[in-house]
């Protein structure tokens, strides 16, 4: 069964909109939202094909909370409030989405 399908850009697309404002995701994270946690980096890969500007990409990052596209994206974030830890890296505990919810045992 390919994952990678026509229209995968556009399933990408609408679920990188979801990600809220002031909050990241990782490539693995839209894949596991897509049903196919095996690729990430084809999530990658579209979102460096996508050309509408309503698609927040700079939204996503990898999953050491590191991200890719430099000055611009660390730029965008750090406008919606996001915050930088060393060496460009995003607390994924702070800032990741969607937030985990913490067990009533603990």
């Amino acid at each position: 069964m390919r994952v990678v399908t026509p229209g995968f850009h556009k399933r990408v697309y609408a679920a990188v909109r979801r990600v809220p404002r002031g909050r990241v995701t990782t490539y693995g994270n839209i894949a596991a939202l897509l049903g196919a946690k095996s690729v990430a980096r084809h999530v990658g890969w579209a979102l460096a094909a996508c050309t509408d500007k309503r698609v927040p990409w700079h939204r996503v990052i990898n999953a050491a909370g590191r991200i890719h596209k430099g000055a611009e994206q660390r730029q965008l974030l750090e406008r919606e409030g996001v915050e930088f830890i060393a060496r460009d890296r995003v607390d994924l505990k702070r800032f990741g989405w969607p937030q985990r919810r913490k067990s009533r045992l603990t």
